[in-house]
């Protein structure tokens, strides 16, 4: 099964000051800010929600092809993603534009001032899907991420003029979306992906009930932290799936991106979509459990053990044939 995972590509820039932004702030002064915080230190992180999903596909190694725009500075990162299972070649390369990047300093409060740059994200809805499909001899399924908003538009018409499967997943850009948009993202999806703000977000800002939209989609998705997923069929019981164990609770940036990239990866080896939900939560315990979005190893033995300590041997043998 092949999959074209369509998002964004991003580093995040992360730096601490050790002291307290509020102490340099003057009461009457503040139409006129003018500050530089000496910062203890600069993490760089690989991210963008395209990128974070199509790497933990490529770590259970199902090939999946990352579709998005990054600059020309995106050279180390194509390799890295290279390297651990995924096909970069559909990503168009900026000739003048860096990769989107997120800087951001926090300080001891956990106060953070942070900026995005979208960069060569917004060269995305320049991207046909068509020529990504010739390559690969077709597509079974596009996930459409958060991207830039015109491409997710032109990404989820052209896969309904050419009868491409595609999974809606619209994420941090929900915020900035209104109905009308949401509604043409959402109609005649695969799957609707959220979480279950995201949820009731998505419903406030259609004015559609839960019932009406499951009526467009063939299956809502809707993932619920702690408490694992839920999956909704038209007519059918909701299949409820929860997550394992944590060994720790290091950082949640990514854990969506996780889940899906687990949960679409049953989907390529075919598994029910039960069991495709236990990959997903599994996957995404691993992720809680690192510091960084990308920074996780999946180790099979281990990775099958606690699966296997949480789901039982029977969805163990399942999906253990499957494991690269």
């Amino acid at each position: 099964m092949r999959i074209a995972v369509t998002g964004s590509i991003a580093t995040d820039h992360l730096m601490t000051f050790p002291g307290r932004f509020a102490d340099q702030l003057v009461a009457d002064q503040l139409h006129t800010v003018s500050l530089s915080f000496l910062v203890d230190n600069l993490d760089v992180r690989r991210g963008g929600v395209g990128a974070n999903i199509a790497f933990g596909m490529g770590q259970l190694g199902t090939r999946p092809i990352l579709v998005g725009a990054a600059g020309f500075d995106f050279d180390e990162y194509s390799a890295w993603l290279e390297r651990h299972g995924v096909d970069t070649d559909s990503v168009r390369i900026s000739e003048t534009l860096h990769t989107a990047r997120f800087v951001c300093t926090t300080d001891a409060d956990h106060n953070q001032i942070g900026s995005f740059y979208t960069g060569a994200m917004s060269e995305a809805r320049q991207i046909e899907l068509k020529t990504v499909a010739d390559r690969v001899g077709g597509l079974d399924l596009v996930l459409i991420g958060a991207d830039d908003p015109e491409a997710m538009l032109r990404h989820t018409e052209e896969c309904r003029s050419r009868s491409i499967p595609f999974a809606a997943d619209f994420s941090q850009q929900i915020a900035r979306m209104n109905g009308d948009e949401i509604r043409i993202l959402l109609e005649g999806a695969t799957y609707l992906f959220s979480n279950e703000y995201e949820k009731g977000l998505i419903e406030s800002k259609t004015g559609l009930s839960d019932a009406e939209i499951l009526d467009k989609v063939g299956h809502r998705v809707t993932t619920l932290g702690a408490k694992g997923v839920r999956i909704e069929r038209v007519g059918e019981e909701p299949i409820e799936v929860g997550c394992p164990e944590e060994e720790r609770k290091a950082d949640p940036t990514g854990v969506g991106d996780a889940f899906r990239a687990g949960f679409l990866s049953g989907l390529a080896w075919g598994v029910s979509l039960e069991r495709a939900a236990q990959v997903g939560c599994m996957l995404a315990t691993l992720v809680i459990e690192t510091v960084g979005t990308q920074e996780y190893q999946l180790r099979r033995t281990h990775f099958m053990d606690r699966f296997t300590k949480t789901y039982g041997d029977e969805a163990a043998a399942e999906v253990r044939k499957h494991l690269a």
